[in-house]
């Protein structure tokens, strides 16, 4: 009897020991330095970036936690990822499209800002290869206004052809210029898209020449195109629009009128409002 009630507790204990396992194995609890993954779209391709974002919790982070004149993973757990989908230029510097690791050398005065191949090293930083190397240069950090308490990376002041990236943390930032070549691809673009074919894109080549000071004489003939195609509101006044700035502004208020009369008939006031602040450029320029 003695035997069987011993077998009985060590099996009881045992299954208690794998409940208690199973119940362990399935706890979930917050990441110290929870990952965040940021997308943005410039020029004709997207930026990516895959980092995990520290806090400062009290600490004295540069220069401290980490060190000046030291690799630093720029982040936390894994290699911090940036992927271009397309050509760009990091601080003037050529960069293929592809996926890349960040990794920087903070100082006081001044941070090296890496790319590597090496997507695997995580905070191994002593393995840091620099023959796997894609880049490295240089940029100045400068004292954000607040302090930013979880390491930030995000893309700002996006344009069409640039954007820079900026790296938040405590009481520091940094800043990394991106700009891709855009107009030749859409020159080339535009120039394929109006090759003979039953339907050509006159709009968009039309508005790509306005808002990027081309010739504004074929914006004009392709505008005229494009209303050819769809007399609506909006095309009439992108013609509007480059009329005004090639400055004849009688052929703008014309073409503006027009485009008011369209806008209020399609019901839409946002095109009414900006076609009547055109005319008052156009009187105002005429004077």
């Amino acid at each position: 009897m003695k035997a069987n009630y011993k077998i009985a507790l060590v099996g009881a204990a045992l299954l208690g020991a794998l409940s208690f396992s199973s119940t362990a194995q399935q706890l979930k609890v917050p990441a110290p330095s929870p990952g965040a993954t940021i997308k943005q779209n410039l020029g004709l391709g997207e930026v990516t970036v895959e980092y995990s974002r520290p806090g400062v919790k009290g600490r004295v982070i540069f220069g401290d936690v980490v060190p000046f004149g030291k690799i630093w993973r720029t982040g936390a757990n894994s290699t911090t990822k940036i992927t271009f989908t397309d050509d760009v230029k990091l601080d003037g510097h050529p960069v293929a499209a592809g996926t890349y690791g960040i990794y920087t050398i903070p100082n006081k005065d001044s941070w090296d800002v890496m790319l590597t191949s090496d997507l695997t090293l995580g905070g191994n930083v002593a393995d840091y290869k620099t023959d796997k190397e894609i880049l490295k240069f240089q940029v100045k950090p400068w004292v954000l206004p607040a302090k930013v308490e979880s390491f930030t990376i995000l893309i700002a002041d996006v344009a069409p052809a640039s954007a820079n990236m900026e790296l938040q943390w405590e009481k520091t930032g940094v800043t990394i210029p991106i700009t891709t070549d855009i107009d030749t691809k859409v020159m080339k673009n535009i120039e394929t898209a109006l090759s003979p074919e039953d339907k050509r894109p006159y709009f968009q080549a039309a508005n790509y020449y306005y808002e990027n000071d081309k010739d504004l004489k074929q914006a004009l003939a392709w505008a005229d195109k494009a209303i050819e195609q769809n007399k609506a509101f909006y095309v009439v006044h992108l013609k509007a629009k480059i009329l005004l700035k090639m400055k004849n502004y009688k052929g703008a208020e014309e073409v503006a009128s027009q485009s008011i009369a369209l806008a209020k008939e399609a019901k839409n006031d946002d095109y009414v409002k900006l076609n009547e602040k055109l005319i008052a450029e156009a009187k105002k320029g005429g004077k």
